[in-house]
């Protein structure tokens, strides 16, 4: 094997003194591994390979990991679809610090000099994909804390799959009623009140029949409530009242409704900050975060980007048909940082697969776009998302999927007031 400097891919760093630990993720699983320093390790799909990994484009001895006191050596051992580290396909990396990633067929290896937080161990939740370490950990907080009554606060980047885990809780609480979800920031401040707490008939002009709000509706469930952050300080202090007393005042009712309801809140925004400056009730906080589960970004967790991959890849095939990706195309996926999470490969996977002809993804038809680590989708106006809807035949998932965001928030684009015309 030839080692000459500009084939050889080499990122300069700490040192460490102890083992490394090896992720393996592939769209069947994750497999972990111990590599003490200086006793290598082959990574293989043969049964002579040290770790099996259980991907058809890998290799039976694809190649060799190395744990050095410098960092971690891979070398390619002839294997058909090659070793990526970033986007370049490499014979040998020398990753040094204490974390490294490379791709071997189809597979994600994240190496780290430090054991990962969390379960080793364990199932996943309902709607879950993904084994990494990281997510083991989220499901082991979701099965302790779902039986209980105590309030959740989901936090995590936009496009983590907060929703996801609230309806694990819900799923896992055995609570008997329904699961209620509201985007907070989809309703205006005049039509908050009714749509969490409901009205009566004749309460106001055109309330012609009695509306039950959303903490009616979740009586004896779970109400989530997402983009918690976006309420205004006067329903935040309504919230507040029924999350401590459980009494809810519909309006234009004579007499308070005693709900028994559990809520979940999500948000991506940093509410201690948001507390500090006033733009948040510090005892609104504290109320909703009784349990607080944080959702890694998809940037942490990259060995469960194969298994996404093929999940989402799925849930085209109606659409575009059966896709799969080359070795080339999952690296440029691992490489991306993805500021939009799990959304944004969701984006990105959706426009590839209608690009791509044929069966095959290859690198060339990911094209993930350059916004800034962080940005949020832009809002449409109501006129720019019919248009887009309207290209895409009506179906509202498929336009919010092409702009990376969750269907009720192009749902709230579409009900936007357009203003005064003229």
């Amino acid at each position: 094997m030839t080692n000459a400097l500009d084939e050889t891919q080499e990122v300069t760093g700490q040192s460490t003194r102890g083992p490394w630990f090896l992720e393996l993720g592939s769209a069947e699983g994750t497999i972990r591994a111990r590599l003490e320093l200086g006793r290598p390790l082959v990574l293989g799909a043969g049964v002579t390979a040290d770790v099996r990994v259980s991907d058809p484009t890998v290799s039976g001895q694809h190649c060799r990991v190395t744990g050095t006191p410098h960092g971690l050596v891979v070398d390619d051992l002839g294997s058909k679809n090659g070793v990526f580290v970033g986007s370049a396909r490499v014979p040998r990396a020398v990753l040094g610090g204490r974390t490294g990633v490379f791709v071997i067929g189809r597979t994600t290896v994240v190496a780290k000099a430090v054991e990962p937080d969390g379960a080793r161990e364990g199932a996943g939740l309902p709607g879950m994909v993904g084994s990494s370490a990281a997510m083991l950990h989220v499901a082991e907080l979701v099965r302790r804390h779902a039986p209980l009554r105590a309030p959740v606060l989901v936090q995590g980047e936009s496009g983590t799959g907060k929703d996801v885990v609230a309806q694990a809780l819900h799923r896992l609480s055995g609570r008997p009623g329904a699961y209620v979800p509201l985007n907070a920031g989809a309703f205006t401040e005049s039509l908050a009140d009714g749509e969490l707490f409901g009205h009566r008939r004749g309460a106001f002009t055109g309330a012609i029949a009695t509306r039950a709000g959303a903490f009616e509706q979740a009586q004896r469930g779970t109400l989530f409530l997402d983009e918690v952050a976006e309420l205004s300080p006067s329903v935040q202090v309504k919230l507040l009242r029924v999350v401590e007393d459980g009494v809810v005042r519909p309006v234009g009712a004579t007499q308070p409704t005693v709900v028994d309801v559990r809520v979940v809140s999500a948000t991506w925004a940093p509410l201690d900050e948001w507390v500090r400056e006033g733009r948040f009730r510090a005892d609104l906080l504290h109320r909703l975060s009784t349990v607080v589960i944080q959702i890694p970004p998809l940037r942490q967790r990259k060995s469960d980007i194969p298994m996404l991959s093929h999940a989402l890849l799925a849930r085209y095939l109606p659409e575009v048909g059966p896709k799969r990706l080359t070795s080339s195309a999952v690296a440029k996926l691992v490489a991306h940082p993805w500021p939009g999470n799990v959304r944004e490969l969701g984006a990105v996977l959706y426009r590839a697969a209608v690009d791509a002809p044929g069966g095959v993804i290859d690198a060339c038809h990911v094209q993930p776009p350059s916004a800034p680590p962080g940005r949020r989708p832009n809002a449409l106006s109501a006129g720019e998302a019919l248009e887009l809807l309207q290209r895409h035949r009506g179906v509202t998932a498929a336009a919010a999927r092409a702009v990376g965001v969750p269907r009720s928030t192009f749902r709230s684009w579409l009900r936007k007031d357009p203003g005064p015309t003229g």
